[in-house]
């Protein structure tokens, strides 16, 4: 009843009865079939695959306990396609091993992401660019009966968005990124006074519009040459590069007479989505997103932490102090500034409690605050630093196998 198999030059042994336990897969297959089977040996009488046989060892003990574990010095998809050959389902992990089993698909999750960080990366002599993910064929530039459009839109299009692509890319990318730095600092130079005499008004003007110009260019160049114009409206980088130019055009139809002043202020504040320009020519900023993103969840769980803490904390001290005189603590809403304040440490001083037992709410509420960041910081930090070694980890492959 005995049956032996061997698995890349490891023999192993076990009863036919054992392999029957998990039905429809390939070793059941084997428990069924007669001595003539295609993976057979005769001559050894033992079944041979060429397969890997450390990860054998843990599907064949999946056959004799009924518990599927991963072994944790195996890369995540190579112990995949094992499952996959022997016809086990995956979702047959157990729960102990499942996170160790499901990093690989996180990580080529995150490197999918990070598809388009490459400002850091040079491109070797010849290495040209992978214009096949954007849906180009670029096999087609060099064809003679292709039109001009479809010779050069795949060149103008890879001149804006693969900085490294060539010098002429590189130039228009550091002039991007240096006119970003410019236009954030006239931004932060028009709230000085010594900047409102008009000599200076009109020469921030002028490097305004220079700026805008530009961003503006870059942007119709962008879109124009775009293969899908739908996905292009999809990413949110767009939206921000539109966003930061508008605010220029809009205020040119008004005046320091007009009385829609306060529009016009809000709408030159808007200017200051161009800093969120810089994470398009740096890794470290989308990397940043990324994180925030992946942990939504914990940052909504932060958040409905703080304002449980808030609202009790906010009561409870009202009614501690609402007899002191001359109390800041007037009423529940009020208190919650303090709340908040006294919860994330930061502690400005400005609300402060007079009664013994308002003290004592404060110290709680200081231990609790913190207490209460602490719990859902950790996994926020963890995925920046999974996400940092991820992105690396593509910046830094060889050139040759990162296409």
């Amino acid at each position: 009843d005995r049956v032996s198999i061997n698995v890349g030059g490891v023999r192993h042994e076990t009863y036919k009865s054992t392999l029957k336990n998990i039905p429809d897969t390939r070793l059941s297959w084997i428990a069924e079939a007669s001595a003539g089977a295609a993976d057979f040996d005769p001559s050894t009488g033992e079944y041979f695959f060429d397969r890997h046989p450390g990860v054998f060892a843990n599907v064949l003990n999946y056959y004799r306990t009924g518990k599927l574990h991963c072994p944790l010095d195996v890369c995540g998809p190579l112990f995949e396609d094992e499952l996959g050959f022997w016809g086990i389902d995956d979702q047959q992990v157990e729960s102990c091993c499942w996170l160790t089993y499901r990093q690989h698909r996180d990580a080529q999750e995150t490197l999918a992401a990070f598809e388009g960080v490459e400002f850091e990366n040079e491109y070797e002599d010849d290495e040209e660019p992978d214009l096949g993910r954007y849906g180009f064929n670029f096999a087609a530039e060099s064809e003679p009966d292709k039109t001009w459009w479809e010779r050069y839109q795949p060149r103008i299009w890879t001149l804006m968005e693969e900085p490294h692509s060539s010098t002429l890319a590189k130039v228009i990318a550091y002039t991007t990124l240096t006119l970003i730095l410019v236009s954030v600092g006239i931004f932060c130079l028009e709230s000085m006074e010594k900047f409102s005499e008009k000599y200076l008004k009109d020469l921030l003007v002028i490097l305004e519009g220079i700026c805008v110009v530009w961003f503006t260019l870059e942007l119709m160049v962008r879109f124009v040459f775009c293969p899908a114009k739908c996905e292009f409206f999809k990413k949110i980088m767009n939206w921000i590069d539109f966003l930061a130019i508008v605010p220029f055009y809009v205020s040119l139809g008004f005046n320091n007479n007009n009385n829609d002043i306060d529009a016009l202020m809000i709408i030159r504040l808007i200017r200051i989505f161009r800093i969120f320009k810089l994470s398009r020519h740096s890794s470290g900023l989308q990397i940043l997103g990324h994180t925030l993103r992946a942990s939504f969840r914990e940052l909504l769980l932060l958040i409905f932490f703080l304002l449980i803490g808030v609202v009790l904390f906010a009561s409870l001290i009202f009614y501690c102090e609402k007899k002191i005189p001359g109390t800041k603590f007037v009423d529940i809403p009020s208190s919650f500034w303090w709340a908040v304040v006294t919860m994330t440490t930061v502690g400005y001083g400005d609300m402060a409690p007079q009664s013994p037992s308002g003290k004592f709410i404060g110290s709680l509420c200081a231990v609790c605050g913190v207490l209460t960041i602490a719990l859902p910081v950790p996994v926020i930090v963890n995925n920046f630093s999974l996400y940092y070694s991820h992105a690396q980890a593509r910046l830094k492959l060889p050139k040759k196998r990162r296409r």
